[in-house]
């Protein structure tokens, strides 16, 4: 006999009035009866937390609506109450498509309010949350040698200025062609990157990536805060890197934070290791910092396009003009191929955590995540290894591996990154990494590696109020509060090698 709770809470939580499924807000037992959308739901199968639940009936063959769109085809007919998941669910995704452009009439964005940080602005107009000194590599032969200058200096030149950091990477020799370009462009954008105030770049000699090159590929830098070295031409790499590295110490503890408008802000939109409720709560509440962002004249970037793949047609329809649909198009058809010239089908995809935590389908996963962008107009596409060039919501073409597309956030020109998760994760990156959970059991259990908790927000905070919260936690990050990444010395890159070894 079903049983109703005496539990008052919600138990389900349906996104779009078109759906036909919710999701569970708690695990919910075979035979219990909780209020849904049109009555009293009982369940036909227990539902763990964060998966979906059948709220009408699915024909066979149809599509399985959620966020409004669908999700994937169910594989046989579900009854109200039936968990909803992969054992009867499939993607409605296969490979290159035809897209048109059909543009939508934009939402209008929230006021952009009168918001300010305390950044620091270079030379080249551009304003960085940190003021770091940076030591890159151009080939992983002295990645070492670059981790233990950072060790070094940081224990010699402590406090003058926010931090000395290497980034070392396995690449930059044995690559040829396309390969070693987006190696060097990747390198010399870090090198530009405005949280820096001092690089210090580091060769070995003999390298494919010579470093002359990529000097010559970063010229938007002050020459008094950039230095350089082959360590095969000198005696003592660590004292001339010591040597160098106090120069340019020297030079950025002159440094001062000044207020500057949220117009000044590159926020990076990223999500990694999600579950059933990062579209429901984290992805919707950055999307909302996202255009607040936008509507204050700053830039948010999104990117991860393998996790685009079924929600693409949302950022076409939204694309300033038929130039900018052309190559998000392009920029999808591109990885779609890259795919498949690998002999890989394109919805490979969610991770077996995504799938522990309910997401079923690659179109599921990425209509969540491309909430992440908010509902503002797209006003460029940048490859990889660009550098933001306007104002306004930009997409950046990079994979969705965490560390990957992380890196080529900064690289573009983020100067903080809002990090969504469900399942958590301790990576942090070169710029500041917000991680903002989709629940509260993530917060609770794992507070060292959690900024911030949006899962207050399926207990009934309204999403006016965690947004209001999550942007005094942008404001405080750029205007240098630590991050849990920061604090736990979580500082890494990573590149993207597409080609071959030799």
């Amino acid at each position: 006999m079903a049983t109703m709770l005496e539990d008052t809470a919600p138990a389900i939580h349906r996104v779009d009035a078109k759906d036909g499924v919710a999701t569970a807000l708690r695990d919910l037992n075979a035979g219990e009866t909780v209020a849904g959308p049109f009555g009293p739901l009982t369940l036909r199968d227990a539902v763990p937390k964060g998966h979906k639940v059948a709220i009408r009936d699915i024909a066979a063959g149809a599509e399985v609506i959620k966020f409004g769109w669908p999700i994937g085809k169910a594989l046989s007919a579900i009854a109200p109450g039936q968990h909803v998941h992969v054992h009867n669910v499939a993607t409605l995704l296969e490979g290159v498509e035809d897209y048109v452009y059909r543009p939508l009439p934009g939402d209008p964005l929230p006021a952009a309010g009168t918001r300010s940080f305390q950044g620091y602005r270079r030379a080249n107009g551009r304003v960085g949350t940190r003021n770091e000194i940076w030591i890159l590599c151009t080939v992983g032969c002295v990645g070492a040698t670059s981790r233990r200058l950072a060790e070094l200096a940081n224990a010699r030149f402590a406090g003058r200025v926010d931090g000395i950091h290497a980034f070392p990477h396995p690449f930059g020799c044995s690559q040829l062609g396309d390969d070693l370009d987006h190696t060097r462009e990747l390198l010399a954008a870090l090198v530009q990157h405005p949280n820096a105030g001092g690089v210090l770049v580091v060769g070995l000699g003999c390298e494919n990536n010579q470093l002359k090159a990529l000097l010559e590929a970063a010229p938007d830098i002050a020459p008094d805060r950039l230095r350089s070295f082959t360590t095969q031409m000198v005696s003592d790499e660590y004292e001339t890197g010591l040597a160098m590295i106090e120069e340019l110490v020297a030079r950025a503890e002159q440094d001062r934070r000044e207020a500057v408008p949220l117009s000044e802000l590159v926020i990076g939109l990223k999500c990694g290791g999600s579950d059933g409720f990062s579209g429901v709560t984290a992805n919707p509440l950055v999307g909302r910092v996202a255009d607040a962002v936008a509507a204050a004249g700053g830039t948010p970037v999104l990117t991860e396009i393998p996790e685009i793949f079924g929600a693409e047609r949302i950022l076409m329809a939204r694309a300033r003009d038929e130039a900018v649909f052309d190559k998000i198009r392009d920029v999808v058809d591109d990885f779609k191929r890259y795919f498949i010239a690998h002999d890989q089908p394109i919805y490979d995809n969610p991770s077996p955590g995504n799938k522990a935590g309910g997401i079923t389908t690659l179109d599921e996963k990425s209509l969540g995540a491309v909430q992440k962008a908010g509902r503002s107009t797209v006003v460029d596409v940048l490859r990889y290894g660009e550098r933001v060039r306007e104002h306004g919501l930009t997409l950046l073409e990079a994979p969705g591996n965490d560390a990957v597309s992380s890196t080529a956030l900064t690289a573009a020109g983020a100067t903080m990154i809002l990090f969504t998760t469900g399942r958590g994760t301790p990576m942090g990156f070169p710029a500041p990494t917000v991680k903002i959970a989709s629940n509260t059991g993530l917060a609770e259990r794992k507070p060292n590696w959690i900024d911030f908790d949006a899962g207050p927000m399926l207990a009934g905070e309204s999403a006016e109020d965690a947004t209001e919260r999550l942007l005094d936690l942008v404001v405080a990050v750029a205007s240098g509060a630590e991050t849990r990444s920061e604090r736990n010395g979580e500082r890494e890159i990573a590149l993207w090698k597409q080609g071959v070894t030799v």
